[in-house]
């Protein structure tokens, strides 16, 4: 199991983050910032407005994440995500303050792989 550590789990909270997915054959990225690690390899990201990036996940579901702090000191994960429409981890992202007055559409759970700080 590839393990986000503490200093990844910051900056990943605490800065909005790169998520990049692709169809096979259209790459998209985007940012966001409701973002919370919620195990040592496991991220949850919220879909308030995302269209290409649930269409790409539908149809492959691996991803990158990049982010960096304010001092350019940064972290980039691949791993797999799975979307949720309903259910525990939908309710989850509804609850992250960052989302209050937004729609919360859905949840993407990221099962990371492959951590890497970058310095």
């Amino acid at each position: 199991m590839a393990e986000i550590t503490p200093e990844a789990k910051k900056m990943i909270e605490e800065n909005p983050v790169a998520f990049a997915t692709a169809d096979g054959n259209k790459p998209n990225v985007i940012y966001v910032a409701a973002v919370k690690v919620v195990s040592p390899d496991k991220i949850i990201i919220t879909d308030n407005y995302m269209k290409q990036t649930k269409e790409n996940l539908e149809k492959n579901n691996n991803v990158c994440i990049a982010v960096c702090d304010k001092n350019g000191k940064g972290c980039k994960l691949v791993g797999s995500a799975k979307y949720f429409a309903t259910g525990k981890w939908k309710e989850f992202v509804e609850k992250i303050p960052e989302n209050r007055g937004l729609p919360a559409k859905g949840a993407i759970l990221v099962t990371v792989s492959k951590p890497i700080i970058l310095k």
